[in-house]
């Protein structure tokens, strides 16, 4: 039998070596064998076998090849593959199901030498092992290590012959991919408890689960996009709407929103048909299918007799009456199999949709299209391209990732919108809803807060992981260690980790693993190269989004998960060689907010200026950030007091009153620069406060150590940072301060100053407070005159 490996395409490709030789991922472990091959070897003559052999094995690595599985070894007549192994798309655990099935329908219709039949059984594992990189490449025996791979040998010997079984972490990561139902728990060899399997017949055909959850932060995304929308309604001028984000920004969550928003346009209802493509596309005309569905009525699985019938009223009057018979023949034909034969049933429902529009407003939205085949993206240009010369009131609702790239031209009437992380305060209550909405305890929001990177999708990924039983004051839900990364987002950091080449992959693994801000000479020290070389290299990964501005000096890992995912990969070895590096060099000695911490002043820094907290005006409520006072200049941020508890409060402070003068929310960087001076923290219940230096007659704050400079626009292109945030300390390793502008050196400088509950020299109150006190009554003077509206 053969043991050479199967070349795989994007499984082997790499451009740069990685210094590391092994790293721990989480893969996935296919494992096919041959049922009865005892038997069928005893009744054909060896060179009958050898030809069969050989037709199995080219069977199984063709369909390996087409999913990008690396061959780890074969074992008598049973193969066993690797998804995952060298790079990860997030996909892993659904490439290895399908082309399990594919296996299992590939031996059905091939005729082996000598009639003979195979049947084989096939167990699919998901967990971690270490992979040996260059064994990855190359192929061949001990490429990886692990219980995974044992697990998977075992499993598939409850599976039917020629069914396909799943371990739970491999159900987990196909949930809503594939049709898939429990089998009794498997006894496994070595296993101390019974494990769960679960038998997957097909890919699954059923739409998405609802995007129902709390929709926080979205209002001026959601406003433009309508705005687009009616306008192509009352304008008839067609508009490709793109959404466009990072996965689990909430791409699908708006596209729902604005379904359900969208109903009428000045009276006149608004027709929307909504697909969505589905990774792997077997049926490259599968989301045209789904809008006929979503027209017509129809859900998918429904009886059969009932599709020709309800096609029949669809067209009813858009099509001519001689031509009503061809189009629902055509319709029910591309839903039987919305395959590259089903181009008529295309063309007949973009028929459809045209003559649709002809009368009534019509929304034509897909989601994650960056997912789809070339075939929808032409039936799309297609259709728009015809509504916009009939000037048809038509708009195209599409939502993708920002890196796909369309071959076809952008159409003229396209509008991009982004969707951004969301601040601090939206992830907050974000946070909390989805906590009170599951039965968790709301408290954890706090710790959660500087993992989710802003992500509504890392949020309910969290909140989903959570033990539903924690309560206020349980270990589980109050203690500092960090939650477990969800494997939903683990999969998406390695696929994000992933595209990078070996030598950025190396450079980001190293700086995930600093307990000390990111720059060049530190990791340089990590990986034993020039700095000049990880210089270049954080560079581009600060343009790619992975590495951003620390609060206090240098770079830091952008995604909390890839950071995680990244520091997880490295061998015990490496990073024991790297915590030595570390403290030969002196880096561990140096102070700087690690893990949670870091990523709070961060997420903090992203929503613009960090305010203390503050203490609403009603009995017993409170308010997680103060709000300041705005007056005068928009562009300017008042001063803001907040009053010491008198008896008509009834609320204890949480934090001394603090004036804060000058400007820290509408200056490029300044809630950076205030959350690097210790503003940062606490971000939902209180926010500790810290002493900030700014420039009063600039309203600009002034150097603070280890602060790098954000550029601010209008500057001009001299800036030694070349307008990258962090740069003169990642590269030096030096904190960059921020110089003074000319003129400015003799302005006198304020600082944030804490008030005192009463000052002295002010008598309290006398007697008890009745009425409606005056304005200015009962409140301590401020350290730091304020405006009269302030006071």
């Amino acid at each position: 039998m053969p043991l050479s490996t199967v070349g795989t395409g994007r499984e082997d490709a790499t451009t740069t070596p990685w210094p590391v030789p092994q790293e721990r991922r989480t893969l996935t472990v296919l494992f096919a064998d041959i049922v009865g091959s005892t038997a069928v070897t005893e009744r054909l003559d060896p060179e009958d076998v050898r030809a069969v052999q050989f037709a199995y094995f080219d069977t199984v690595a063709g369909v390996l090849r087409r999913w990008q599985g690396t061959v780890e070894k074969y074992v008598g007549d049973a193969v066993m593959a690797l998804f995952g192994a060298r790079t990860s798309d997030g996909l892993d655990g659904y490439r290895a199901v399908r082309a399990a099935l594919e296996i299992q329908a590939a031996l059905d219709r091939r005729t082996l030498p000598g009639g003979v039949t195979l049947r084989v059984r096939v167990g699919v594992a998901t967990g971690e092992a270490v992979v040996d990189l260059a064994a990855a490449r190359d192929g061949g025996h001990g490429m990886a290590s692990g219980a995974v791979l044992t697990t998977a040998a075992r499993i598939q010997e409850y599976a039917p012959a020629g069914g396909v079984v799943v371990c739970a972490a491999t159900h987990r990561a196909t949930a809503g991919l594939v049709d898939q139902h429990a089998l009794a728990p498997a006894s496994l060899t070595g296993k101390a408890l019974p494990v769960d399997v679960w038998r997957v017949t097909r890919p699954t055909h059923r739409r998405p689960a609802r995007h129902d959850g709390p929709l926080i932060g979205r209002r001026r995304e959601v406003a433009t996009a309508l705005d687009q929308l009616t306008g192509a309604v009352r304008e008839h001028r067609p508009r490709w709407v793109a959404l466009t984000g990072p996965d689990g920004i909430g791409r699908s969550r708006v596209l729902a929103e604005l379904r359900h928003r969208l109903t009428e346009v000045d009276g006149r209802a608004v027709r929307w048909a909504v697909a969505h493509c589905p990774p792997y596309p077997e049926q490259v005309f599968g989301p045209v299918a789904q809008l006929l569905r979503d027209l017509a009525g129809l859900p998918a699985g429904g009886p059969p007799d009932a599709v020709r019938p309800r096609l029949a009223a669809l067209v009813d009057g858009l099509v001519p009456a001689g031509q009503v018979g061809p189009t629902v023949a055509a319709l029910a034909a591309l839903l039987d199999a919305p395959d590259r034969s089903a181009v008529a049933g295309a063309a007949a429902v973009r028929r459809v949709l045209l003559a649709l529009a002809a009368r009534r407003p019509v929304v034509v939205g897909v989601d994650d299209l960056d997912r789809a085949a070339p075939e929808l993206g032409r039936f799309l240009h297609a259709l728009f391209a015809a509504a916009t010369d009939r000037g048809l009131p038509l708009a195209v609702l599409a939502t993708h990732r920002p890196d796909r790239t369309d071959p076809l031209p952008a159409p003229a009437g396209r509008h991009l919108i982004e969707l951004a992380p969301l601040g601090t305060l939206h992830t907050g209550r974000l946070l909390r809803r989805l906590l009170a909405g599951s039965g968790r305890p709301v408290g954890a929001a706090a710790r959660l807060l500087p993992l989710v990177a802003g992500r509504p999708g890392h949020a309910a990924a969290y909140v989903e992981a959570m033990p539903r039983h924690g309560t206020a004051g349980d270990p589980a839900v109050d203690a500092g260690a960090e939650p477990a990364l969800p494997e939903g987002l683990r999969r998406r950091a390695a696929a994000r980790l992933d595209r990078c080449d070996g030598a950025h992959r190396a450079v980001l693994m190293a700086a995930a693993t600093l307990d000390v801000p990111v720059t060049a000479p530190a990791v340089a020290v990590l990986l034993d190269w020039a700095p000049e070389r990880v210089a270049g290299a954080l560079r581009r990964l600060t343009d790619a989004g992975l590495l951003e501005p620390s609060t206090r000096g240098g770079l830091v890992v952008a995604d909390p998960a890839v950071r995680r995912c990244a520091s997880d990969r490295l061998p015990r070895p490496v990073r024991a060689d790297f915590a030595r590096r570390a403290a030969s060099a002196g880096l561990t000695g140096m102070t700087a907010p690690t893990g949670a911490t870091e990523q709070a002043g961060v997420a903090a820094a992203r929503a613009g200026a960090i305010r203390p907290t503050g203490v609403t005006g009603r009995v017993g409520a409170r308010r997680p950030v103060g709000v300041p006072h705005r007056a005068g200049d928009p562009g300017r941020v008042a001063p803001v007091h907040r009053a010491a508890p008198g008896p008509r409060t009834g609320v204890a402070r949480a934090a001394e009153p603090v004036h804060r003068a000058g400007s820290a929310g509408q200056w490029p960087g300044a809630g950076r620069a205030a959350a690097a001076a210790g503003v940062a923290g606490q971000l939902l219940r209180s926010l500790p406060t810290g002493d900030g230096v700014f420039d009063r007659g600039s309203r600009q704050p002034t150097a603070l150590p280890g602060v790098a400079r954000r550029r601010e626009p209008g500057r001009g292109s001299g800036d030694t940072d070349g307008g990258r945030p962090g740069w003169a300390a990642a590269v030096t390793g030096r904190p960059a301060a921020l110089p003074q502008r000319p003129g400015r050196a003799g302005r006198r400088l304020t600082v944030v100053v804490p008030l005192p509950s009463r000052p002295s020299g002010v008598a309290a109150a006398q007697g008890p407070v009745t009425g409606r006190r005056r304005r200015g009554e009962g409140l301590p003077r401020p350290a730091v005159p304020l405006p009269a509206r302030a006071a």
